[in-house]
């Protein structure tokens, strides 16, 4: 995802009255708070100003600054950031609203839940290519409202996965679907490849057993984030944090393995994309459930166990 036009990048494209009625702005964002300078505030604000309206005269583009919803931007650009003050906000905002919307999309409550989820991991984003942080949120512009964007990039997720479902079920919703990872018995001709199961196997076998527990209590045992959090002593926002961490950690454990096996990029994304895990000897509840002891972290009383 590209990142949004600089300033820097076209100096002439906005007029010094522009420039300093961003720079009044400043300090009714709530920028300070997440640790966003005039600097980089100006910047955030100039690139949608220069996006949409770079060759407009200097009215049209403060008219297009005041429209601008320059809290909820910035709130975005600083959770893009991984800023955790952000992030607490901004669950606490929008997160009721989301899943609200997410049941009354999916109609579904565990259906609802994984859509709400699978967003949240979009949002939170992950390191790109060069380093850069690759979030959903740095392409809301502050146009519209968040929540209204917010609402709007969930129905068009459900829409994706509705009509990826007749295709193929992704790693990720069997991963999730554990418990009933019983192995049939395949047609010869179907056997999959087997270092995809091998690959799988040791992926799993190299998690910490705190990150077994959460995965185990969290897609096989359905507890909430809420609940995990409660548990561990940590925010509920924390907790989904490291959640998505782990997740895209083990996703990219399974590829690097099966890159250590000698198969290609495209091999190996077309073998996991494929993939139907039930078509494996490998017992995915009894490998995260190895060595995660009900009390693998806190006691009743909240001394470390």
């Amino acid at each position: 995802m590209p990142a949004p036009p600089s300033i820097a990048a076209e100096p002439a494209a906005l007029v010094t009255a522009v420039s300093k009625a961003i720079e009044r702005l400043y300090s009714g964002s709530g920028a300070a708070r997440y640790g966003i300078s005039p600097a980089q505030f100006l910047d955030h604000i100039s690139a949608v100003i220069v996006r949409y309206a770079a060759s407009a005269s200097e009215p049209e583009q403060l008219e297009l600054l005041a429209k601008l919803r320059i809290d909820e931007l910035i709130l975005a650009r600083a959770c893009s950031a991984g800023n955790d003050a952000a992030w607490d906000a901004f669950l606490l905002r929008y997160r009721p609203a989301l899943y609200e919307t997410a049941r009354r999309i999916a109609k579904d409550p565990a259906a609802a839940r994984e859509l709400a989820d699978e967003l949240y991991a979009d949002l939170y984003g992950v390191p790109g290519p060069a380093g850069r942080r690759v979030s959903k949120l740095d392409c809301y512009t502050g146009r519209g409202s968040l929540e209204g964007w917010l609402r709007t990039v969930l129905s068009q997720q459900f829409i994706d996965r509705w009509r990826s479902s007749s295709k193929t079920v992704s790693l990720d919703e069997q991963l999730e679907a554990g418990a009933s990872f019983a192995s049939p018995n395949p047609s010869p001709d179907s056997q999959p490849d087997p270092r995809l199961a091998a690959a799988i196997e040791q992926s799993l076998q190299e998690l910490t057993a705190d990150e077994r527990f959460i995965l185990a209590s969290y897609y096989l045992d359905r507890r909430t984030l809420a609940d995990l959090a409660r548990q561990l002593r940590v925010h509920e926002s924390t907790m989904s944090r490291r959640l998505d961490r782990i997740a895209v950690a083990l996703r990219k454990r399974i590829r690097k393995q099966l890159l250590s096996a000698g198969l290609s990029a495209r091999q190996c994304d077309e073998l996991i994309s494929d993939l139907d895990v039930r078509d494996l000897d490998i017992d995915v509840s009894a490998k995260l459930r190895q060595e995660t002891p009900p009390a693998a972290f806190y006691k009743k009383d909240g001394s470390a166990t």
